[in-house]
């Protein structure tokens, strides 16, 4: 039986950060303070590509922080390939950790399919 899943994403996971930047092959995520343009902002800082300041997420509450002046100073495609990445992450460790195989493929539109099964499907 298959079924479609839609996911409401909150970056709340370090490891999941941490691969999502791998597989967009992003400088490593980092603890800390960091400047955005209307001050200074702390969390997991994450440098998106052409991108004036970074994206920082705040782990307990899921949120992103970031300033791209409306597409001027980043692109949202560089955010929403981060967010996405971090979602196929997420969701993959979560079934491997309850011992389900992960399938996953890039569709033509960029969306990501994940298939997972268990032992006996």
């Amino acid at each position: 039986m298959s079924h479609i899943v839609t996911i409401a994403t909150e970056l709340r996971d370090i490891e999941a950060i941490i691969s999502a930047c791998q597989r967009l092959g992003l400088k490593a995520p980092r603890e800390g303070r960091t400047k955005l343009y209307e001050g200074e902002v702390e969390g997991v800082i994450v440098e998106l590509p052409d991108w004036l300041y970074p994206v920082v997420c705040k782990l307990l509450t899921g949120e992103l922080l970031y300033d791209n002046y409306g597409g001027e100073w980043g692109h949202q495609k560089e955010l929403d390939r981060f967010i996405q990445a971090y979602a196929v992450e997420k969701a993959a460790m979560e079934a491997r950790k309850q011992g389900y195989s992960v399938f996953e493929e890039v569709l033509q539109d960029g969306s990501v399919q994940l298939r997972i099964q268990g032992g006996d499907a």
